[in-house]
């Protein structure tokens, strides 16, 4: 059982090694990985390939479940598109992907979870920038696990991700709260999955 069932972690493989991966799990006692990329292979680390992986996690008493399909940056629903170009605030509305988000709250009662993509930076991936962003309206705690094996509180992520876009600095007509919201939609057009244009190439 999670003895902690409000807080859920995320990390990103890419600066990993396989071991070094599943090491850093145990130092944080994480108990599942819930994989939420929308292909869940990997060019560059056939590693972690999702048979590999799952198969390692399971030889190190980690659970694995695969919800790119339901949580994954690349959409099948075209309703979800503008312009050729996810948008983030149509996939949260979808029923699919709130089933997706209750299959994570419903597995924090018995594990610990971490959210895994492979972006190494918790604010150029969707797991913050949608996933997470989400899972705050249910009181949930967010921990990112960084490239250094440090935790970074998700307010600090927040944080940062306004100073991206020089919104940390006090307004006259916006709180900081409408400041966060638009600094979340302008990351979210910036790293959203786009439809390559056609090719003219015979």
């Amino acid at each position: 059982m999670n003895p902690d069932k409000k807080t859920i972690y995320t990390i990103g493989y890419a600066p990993y090694t396989l071991d070094a991966f599943v090491n850093i799990l145990k130092k944080y006692k994480i108990s599942a990985i819930v994989d939420v990329r929308s292909s869940p292979y990997s060019q560059f680390k056939s590693e972690f390939n999702r048979e590999t992986l799952k198969d390692f996690l399971k030889v190190n008493q980690i659970a694995y479940v695969f919800l790119g399909d339901y949580c994954g940056a690349r959409v099948e629903d075209q309703s979800c598109y503008v312009n050729g170009k996810v948008d983030y605030k149509l996939v949260a509305k979808k029923s699919k992907f709130k089933e997706g988000l209750e299959r994570i709250k419903k597995g924090m009662e018995k594990f610990r979870i971490a959210l895994m993509c492979a972006e190494k930076d918790p604010i150029t991936c969707h797991r913050t920038i949608l996933i997470c962003r989400n899972l705050l309206t249910a009181g949930i705690k967010i921990q990112h696990i960084l490239s250094n094996g440090k935790i970074e509180e998700h307010v600090d992520s927040e944080n940062r991700l306004m100073k991206l876009f020089n919104l940390d600095q006090p307004e006259f007509f916006r709180n900081e709260q409408q400041r966060l919201e638009d600094a979340y939609c302008r990351q979210g057009e910036k790293i959203a999955y786009e439809i390559a244009e056609p090719s003219n190439e015979n």
